[in-house]
């Protein structure tokens, strides 16, 4: 590998602000801040918004939101069409 191009790949700790996990893996990001670590050393600070451990997608708090009522507005218009078609398959 040729020297200077590439970025500084080492050890980050990620924070995420939203329930204060945190996790040490390798990366490239820019930090300004650091942290000492489980392992009494001190590793550049990334904070985050959210991670597996607060993604709703991950925990299973996943909520639909129908603002605009474009289900109930489907079902109007093709409810009856969609369940006949259904039933029709079986």
């Amino acid at each position: 590998m040729k020297d200077g191009i590439h970025p500084n790949y080492r050890e980050v700790v990620f924070v995420d602000v939203s329930n204060n996990f945190s996790f040490k893996t390798r990366s490239t990001i820019n930090t300004r801040e650091t942290i000492k670590w489980e392992d009494g050393n001190e590793y550049p600070l990334a904070k985050i918004e959210t991670s597996s451990e607060s993604h709703p997608f991950y925990t299973g708090t996943q909520k639909i939101m129908d603002t605009a009522g474009r289900v109930e507005k489907f079902r109007q218009k093709f409810g009856a069409k969609a369940g006949a078609k259904s039933s029709t398959k079986s």
